[in-house]
């Protein structure tokens, strides 16, 4: 059974969400473990056959510990099979749902010195309730100027688990 290792950079838990559902679709073949990037000590890659980063968007930036981790971990991450996706918002929309067309995954792999192989961007959730009142008004006013959702009652999920399903099996093909 291969040990796959699950690491994430979440801010509200629909990375998590996510990558749970990569690990449902990776099945009994794989052992997943589980691990918040942004509290990880050193790690040591030689326990995984793979790894898998999911990163989430807040304000328009990954969170800083995500480029640390890299520059920590930069030659284990090249040597091994290792995919990257980073969420967000406004991959909501077609068009600003893929690395090549994504402003957040130009950003990142202009900005990072690993350039992952394995690459996807996915939309994010909605979840107004659970906000802070700050992130909540800022969150609806960056909505209201993109033409997305304002009722700030509502939690809505953009994810789309098709594209998620395509992105597990690419990276169990790696």
């Amino acid at each position: 059974m291969e040990k796959v290792l699950l690491l994430h950079s979440s801010n509200d838990g629909q990375t998590v969400k996510i990558l749970h559902y990569i690990e449902e679709q990776l099945g009994e073949s794989c052992q997943c473990e589980l691990k918040d990037l942004n509290q990880l000590p050193e790690l040591d890659f030689s326990c995984y056959g793979r790894v898998l980063i999911g990163a989430s968007i807040r304000y328009g930036h990954l969170n800083k510990k995500l480029y640390e981790f890299i520059a920590r971990n930069q030659s284990a991450l090249e040597q091994h099979k290792v995919g990257f996706f980073c969420v967000n918002l406004t991959a909501r929309k077609e068009g600003k749902n893929t690395p090549e067309t994504s402003v957040y995954m130009k950003k990142f792999l202009k900005k990072s010195p690993w350039q992952p192989k394995l690459q996807a961007v996915f939309a994010g959730a909605l979840r107004y309730p659970m906000y802070s009142w700050f992130d909540r008004i800022m969150i609806q006013f960056i909505m209201r100027l993109t033409g997305g959702e304002t009722d700030t009652t509502k939690e809505v999920e953009y994810t789309d688990w098709n594209k998620v399903k395509e992105f597990a099996v690419q990276f169990k093909a790696i």
